[in-house]
């Protein structure tokens, strides 16, 4: 990791550069997973990398869901394994959900490093794709799922999502909480729940919400007024006035 010091105005900014580099490295992420980072680093750069009111109310209704949810699935891909595997691992367990792999570029090789990685974090188990199981509305890579897993869960929590899959789990019937930098991606238009926020700094707040959600009486309640396209309007003007 860098040796930049902790007093360092970027710190964490090139803290969380740093672990998508050590994730290629591992083979946990790949090359164009720094790609993805750089684009969703500049859109935070504009947020201010900080957590914005209209992050807090889409992670608050994205709790609400998780805990309401019958079946509910935390899928992983390399980036979001690199850069949060421990919160990750947390959130499943929180919502008695199981983690299943899913990544754009298929390897067999990477998909193995990355349940490696899970499981050495902590993780009591992780499901691979099968080809016994494949997603409708999709030709990708993708499209290959676990039965037990995203094949047959009401609610997907799917953080750095590509906007392919996103569209086929909606038009499968399934509700998506995403995590992205981009409030106007297909991703972000796409998903039930959009949490426009950096990923490392959105699930400690998720864990902390799903904690506060258990104990609330009516979650159901607060996913009725939630509207996400609000969420995302705020998202843009908050960008553009930067």
């Amino acid at each position: 990791m860098t040796d930049v010091p902790a007093t360092h105005p970027r710190y964490a900014s090139l803290r969380t550069r740093d672990a998508i580099v050590a994730g290629v490295e591992r083979g946990v992420t790949s090359i164009h997973g720094l790609v993805a980072h750089g684009r969703g680093e500049a859109f935070d750069y504009l947020l201010g990398e900080r957590t914005r009111d209209f992050a807090r109310e889409a992670i608050d209704a994205a709790a609400a869901m998780l805990v309401t949810a019958r079946r509910p699935v935390v899928s992983v891909n390399g980036n979001a394994a690199a850069l949060a595997p421990g919160d990750l691992i947390a959130l499943a367990a929180a919502v008695g959900a199981p983690l299943e792999i899913n990544i754009f570029h298929a390897s067999k090789d990477r998909e193995r490093a990355i349940r490696s990685h899970l499981l050495e974090h902590g993780a009591p188990d992780v499901l691979m794709p099968t080809a016994h199981a494949v997603l409708d509305h999709l030709d990708s890579n993708r499209r290959f799922v676990h039965p037990n897993g995203i094949h047959a869960a009401d609610v997907i929590f799917v953080p750095l999502e590509d906007g392919d899959r996103c569209q086929a789990l909606v038009q499968s019937g399934k509700r998506v909480i995403t995590v992205d930098l981009n409030p106007m991606s297909r991703t972000a238009r796409t998903a039930t729940v959009t949490i426009v926020d950096n990923v490392t700094r959105a699930l400690p707040l998720l864990l902390e919400r799903v904690s506060a959600r258990r104990n609330d009486d009516a979650p159901q309640a607060l996913l009725d007024r939630y509207d996400n396209g609000q969420v995302l309007r705020a998202a843009e003007i908050a960008l553009r006035a930067g």
